[in-house]
């Protein structure tokens, strides 16, 4: 179906196709006929799948348009606030319905006065009790929606949320929508709706079949490299990285700058004002990678988003489903990468059971492939390359110093520059390598786990991007040092720093001289007692093995 069978306002009709709006996503469908019709609804939905536009077109096209503020939204967060305000304003805007943002850390004053002039209020739950509660504004309402529930519930809010009722009418219109419905959630629709209409997203409705999703395998020392080499392959035009932490989203904003990348953070713990200058950048393509946490980036909508890439899986499904939602939007394609260890893949079969989709195992590209990947598309740049006025006058004066050839030379030996791959030649595991790794999950599942899989080992991957040559890792690095804090990689794992040296080009050393973070692992049974002590008589302490005393120097423990 299309926008049109709504038979909504022409002025409202207008701004969905300026929007570039066809079709409604499944929420959309199932939700903007019970909204237009007075219904309460409850609405099981994700980021990423269209709530807005369920809720606000329809509110848009029953308001009178009279005096005061009509309907109010309330979010958990300041940057879904402006969000949902921003998509509300390009909706309303030809039938001149004015939104105000309501959230903490602006001046009340400013605030109020933009509420005289609103029909719609958007508000996080503690600014708009804070309102309510000192009578600053006196407001009616008719239609009532709660964003994000689940959201607002983690984060602390469901007090502050059945306070807020008790200062709004009793005769109106509530819509509640959450990406999961736990039993306080349960019981809060029990509470603030009337018989309301419920509707949940099946699993193949909660990821966009338009997103790509794939996953890389890597060790945890190989992450930052494993990114770089990835955005050197697939050149996103416009990319959001997810990190779990605040202290992650610095150190690889700051890492990400250093390897020649416009990229900025966004955290919980940035000014408001540093964050609104983030995202605005990002909006603007003045920024072409934002780097963000979980809670920072919900609600982000910026439909242009070409990649999101997963630096590390997030702790549960729906995270994961938020992040990869800021892809591919407005009908848009769009690819979502995630980057795991080999610890991390139970986390990654967890993810897919609970979206219903599977994501394609692939392999970080080698340097020749992406060499290669480059130079295809420099020779593409050139064929297309419109030759200036300037162009010609350049060529002529250079004529007279050297031949055409010499020239031609010169000019690609500095623009293929660009083709120039930093990295080791191998990153990550093997196609073998994931493949065991499969098959010894799916053992682990048929011996009794949750997860129920079958065998999966066969028709997870897609193109590779070339010859690993075997199982074979490092050795053969092409770059000079880095900068960058390079001795962090995500983890906080104790290890000396690697300097310069090649990965594969170590010079050896004593076991007794190595730092405990590389340390190999012994055999059980080698263990010494502590200190520096030679082997007790057996009357002091009777062993548990026959184990004889090694030296002093070989003290190797096993990571973790």
């Amino acid at each position: 179906m299309t926008f049109n069978e709504f038979n909504l306002k022409d002025l409202l009709q207008k701004a969905i196709d300026e929007a570039g709006f066809k079709e409604p996503s499944p929420i959309q469908e199932q939700a903007i006929p019970f909204v237009l019709a007075g219904r309460d609804i409850v609405g099981q939905a994700h980021t990423g799948t269209g709530k807005t536009a369920a809720f606000g077109l329809p509110i848009l096209n029953n308001m009178k348009g009279n005096s005061g503020v009509e309907a109010v939204v309330i979010v958990p967060t300041r940057e879904l606030a402006m969000q949902v305000s921003d998509e509300l304003y390009r909706f309303g805007k030809f039938l001149g319905v004015n939104t105000a943002t309501v959230y903490g850390g602006q001046a009340y004053a400013r605030q109020i006065k933009l509420i005289e002039n609103a029909g719609i209020i958007v508000a996080t739950p503690g600014r708009f009790l804070d309102l309510l509660r000192g009578n600053k504004i006196d407001i009616k309402p008719d239609y009532v929606i709660l964003d994000e529930a689940d959201e607002m519930l983690d984060m602390g809010f469901l007090d502050d949320i059945k306070e807020i009722f008790t200062f709004l009418p009793k005769e109106r219109q509530t819509l509640l929508f959450s990406a999961t419905m736990p039993l306080a959630i349960k019981n809060l629709a029990k509470t603030i709706l009337n018989d309301p209409e419920f509707i949940t997203l099946t699993k193949s409705d909660v990821t966009n079949s338009k997103i790509t999703q794939t996953f890389y395998v890597v060790d945890e020392r190989e992450r930052d490299d494993a990114l770089i080499r990835l955005y050197d392959y697939k050149n996103p035009s416009k990319s959001i990285i997810f990190c779990r932490t605040k202290k992650e989203v610095d150190r690889l904003s700051t890492f990400m700058v250093s390897q020649g990348f416009m990229a900025k953070g966004l955290h919980g713990d940035m000014e408001q004002r540093q964050r609104e200058e983030a995202i605005r950048a990002f909006k603007t393509s003045k920024l072409e990678i934002l780097i963000a946490t979980d809670v920072a980036a919900r609600g982000l909508d910026v439909n242009d988003v070409s990649h999101v890439f997963n630096y590390h899986l997030p702790f549960d499904s729906e995270s994961y489903v938020h992040r990869i939602g800021r892809t591919g939007r407005a009908g848009k394609e769009g690819i979502a990468v995630s980057i795991v260890t080999p610890h991390e893949f139970r986390m990654l079969q967890k993810i897919e059971k609970n979206i219903g989709t599977k994501l394609e195992a692939k392999i970080v590209p080698n340097i020749d492939s992406v060499k290669e990947k480059k130079i295809t598309e420099l020779k593409n740049q050139i064929s297309e390359q419109e030759i200036s006025d300037y162009a010609l006058a350049l060529v002529e004066d250079l004529k007279e110093e050297f031949d055409i050839s010499t020239i031609a030379f010169k000019l690609a030996s500095m623009i293929s520059a660009s083709t120039l791959v930093q990295g080791n030649n191998n990153i990550g595991k093997s196609e073998s390598d994931i493949k065991r790794l499969i098959e010894n999950s799916n053992r682990y599942d048929n011996d009794g786990s949750s997860s129920g899989r079958n065998s999966r080992g066969g028709g997870r991957f897609g193109s590779r991007g070339g010859s690993r040559g075997g199982d074979s890792r490092g050795g053969d690095r092409d770059r000079g040092p880095r900068t960058g804090d390079r001795n962090s990689r995500g983890g906080d794992r104790d290890r000396a720093p690697r300097g310069d040296r090649p990965a594969g080009d170590r010079p050896s050393r004593p076991a007794g001289d190595r730092p405990s973070g590389d340390r190999a692992p012994r055999p059980s049974g080698d263990r010494k007692p502590s200190g520096d002590r030679g082997p007790r008589p057996s009357g002091d302490r009777k062993p548990s093995g026959d184990r004889s005393p090694r030296p002093s120097g070989d003290r190797s423990r096993k990571r973790d």
